[in-house]
């Protein structure tokens, strides 16, 4: 496509219809195409010579996701995802033609949506009825204050409070797993006590969010809940992918 390579943004069966109002990463948008290979093709377009994450770029490859999925399953690229020219494109869609149908059948009908549980700012009222000992830690430090008193109880409130997050935070995933056809949990991130994606039905997802903000409302006290989706199903792709990241 160009002399700076192939930019690979998900995988779907051969023939899916491509958007006809959305354009690639780079500036201006890439032309988007489909490769197809078989039974299966690659959702590509030119790769641009500065790519980077900028949000203009972040948003043209989730866009294009989200509108390809509308019309089938998609095996979606993480961003960036750059291959050095079709024929590499096309010799790895074909040796892996088959794993690639099982998947994208797998992914039919399904969206992603991400949960992250962490410990609410309010939260400490709560921690003080319900804990004698950050409450015994309290009245020590108010009898005699001082820097070591005031260490372990911030330490002890910090604890309690990302245990009390936690333990919230499992909960509500175990709720929710019941209304979901898998999940898998994310990479850490800072003080997020939990990180969780479900494949939901796209026809149940609406319902899925519903009850995702009903358990943040009964767990206010303990954890803010954040619930983003429907997602391209990033989380249920295998880590191998049909292409090298970069270049």
């Amino acid at each position: 496509m160009t002399d700076h390579g192939v930019y690979v943004y998900g995988i779907v069966r051969a023939e899916h219809p491509l958007p006809s109002n959305l354009g690639g990463v780079g500036g201006p948008p890439g032309i988007v195409e489909r490769r197809d290979e078989g039974r299966v093709a690659a959702v590509v377009s030119p790769a641009p010579p500065d790519l980077r994450a900028r949000r203009r770029d972040l948003m043209a490859h989730q866009e294009l996701l989200l509108a390809l999925a509308a019309d089938g399953p998609v095996l979606p690229m993480r961003f960036g995802m750059v291959a050095p020219d079709e024929a590499t494109v096309r010799r790895q869609l074909s040796e892996a033609e088959e794993r690639h149908l099982a998947a994208l059948e797998s992914l039919a009908g399904r969206v992603e949506i991400n949960v992250k549980a962490t410990p609410a700012d309010d939260a400490l009222a709560a921690l003080v009825a319900a804990d004698a000992g950050i409450r015994g830690l309290r009245d020590a430090m108010r009898r005699r204050p001082g820097y070591e008193a005031n260490v372990r109880l911030g330490e002890a409130v910090a604890t309690a409070l990302a245990r009390r997050a936690a333990e919230a935070g499992h909960a509500i995933v175990g709720e929710l797993r019941k209304r979901a056809r898998a999940s898998a949990a994310g990479p850490e991130v800072a003080g997020c006590q939990v990180n969780m994606s479900f494949l939901v039905s796209r026809d149940d997802s609406a319902a899925f969010c519903a009850e995702a903000e009903r358990l943040a409302r009964q767990y206010r006290d303990r954890v803010v809940l954040r619930v983003a989706g429907p997602l391209p199903c990033y989380s249920f792709v295998e880590p191998r992918t049909p292409v090298s990241a970069g270049r």
